[in-house]
């Protein structure tokens, strides 16, 4: 069984080796497609790629993509960007990885994702034969069919720290005048408008796609974007009523309800803040459903919220008992470093 790894660049020439050292030796074959750089990146990418292309970039990550797809000749096809990474203790999982899809066949493997502290599933092997293509000029995504299988192996996404940029804003504002944009794109165009704070179009963007079609994860998603568009205009308890709209679409989320906590603490409800953080760390997570889990918010973020709700209430003996739960959980956190010599 032959894997072949297809990456799509532009002037990724600082973080391209890095990202290809933490899987050499294990993709079979390595298909690298330039959509136009000028710092050297096609040169590096001739070092480690069995073929490097060009494509004439338009607008169209999707497009970029599936061009890569269609120069691999594998039995599976793997996708990365530059900004990503397998870290060791990951890629010593690829063997095994390897034999269940040799005796399993499936279509798709599902592998999670980690980016600054949210975690979720990406679908990141696609059996050739399968036929799969990408689609969305812009945060483009493979719709899984077929057999699944989910995998363990985690990519992080490690991106340097720059300007946030306003291409992908422009092309969905462009997509839009041509077309009319899925439930999906929808979504992430009013997010890309909450990005670059315009709030007002962001949450009639956001509300045009929470009253049509829709997947559900990505409708629970909007709601939580909505409600810090509605934030950001008109405060904190104007912005709770699309957050309890996310009920609507599926179980409670912790990151939801943490930030349904934070609402009610800026308001100085700390007893009803109290109650949305310890509902938290009862929810499950649904990172596996393809939501933006945060790991966090179902012990360590709450945990250090009713540290200080209880404290806000002089109730200094549960504030502790919540700050020792801390200690036990994140002794080397800030947060929990700080709360130490506080209550010292």
């Amino acid at each position: 069984m032959k894997i072949s790894l297809c990456m799509i660049v532009k002037d990724e020439a600082r973080l391209l080796a890095r990202c290809l050292a933490g899987v050499k030796g294990l993709a079979d074959e390595i298909v690298i497609v330039d959509t136009g750089s000028a710092d050297g990146t096609t040169e590096l990418a001739k070092r480690y790629a069995d073929k490097v292309d060009f494509f004439a970039w338009r607008d169209d990550f999707a497009a970029a993509r599936n061009y890569a797809f269609s120069l691999a000749s594998g039995d599976y096809l793997m996708w990365l960007d530059a900004d990503d990474v397998l870290p060791e203790r990951e890629a010593e999982k690829f063997p095994a990885l390897r034999a269940l899809m040799e005796r399993e066949r499936p279509d798709v493997v599902s592998c999670p994702y980690e980016s600054g502290g949210i975690r979720y599933y990406r679908e990141r092997f696609l059996r050739r034969e399968g036929h799969f293509e990408w689609v969305g000029r812009v945060h483009e995504c493979i719709a899984m069919r077929g057999k699944i299988v989910q995998s363990d192996l985690c990519i992080s996404h490690r991106p340097e720290k720059k300007a946030y940029s306003a291409r992908n804003l422009e092309i969905y504002r462009k997509w839009a005048r041509e077309e009319t944009l899925s439930g999906r794109d929808l979504f992430y165009y009013g997010r890309e408008l909450y990005y670059h704070e315009e709030y007002r179009e962001a949450e009639q963007t956001l509300c045009r796609m929470l009253n049509g079609e829709g997947w559900y994860v990505n409708k629970i998603e909007a709601c939580k974007v909505l409600s810090d568009c509605i934030l950001a205009e008109r405060g904190p308890k104007s912005s709770l009523e699309p957050l309890f709209r996310t009920f609507l679409f599926g179980a409670p989320r912790a990151s939801v309800l943490c930030t349904i906590g934070a609402r009610n603490k800026g308001l100085g409800n700390f007893r009803e803040a109290i109650f949305w953080y310890q509902a938290a760390m009862l929810c499950e997570d649904h990172s596996a459903e393809g939501d933006f889990e945060q790991p966090a918010c179902r012990d360590l973020v709450p945990l250090l919220e009713l540290v200080v709700c209880h404290w806000q209430l002089d109730e200094k003996e549960e504030a502790l008992f919540y700050h020792k739960k801390t200690e036990a959980l994140a002794p080397e956190h800030p947060s929990v470093l700080f709360n130490r010599k506080f209550f010292a």
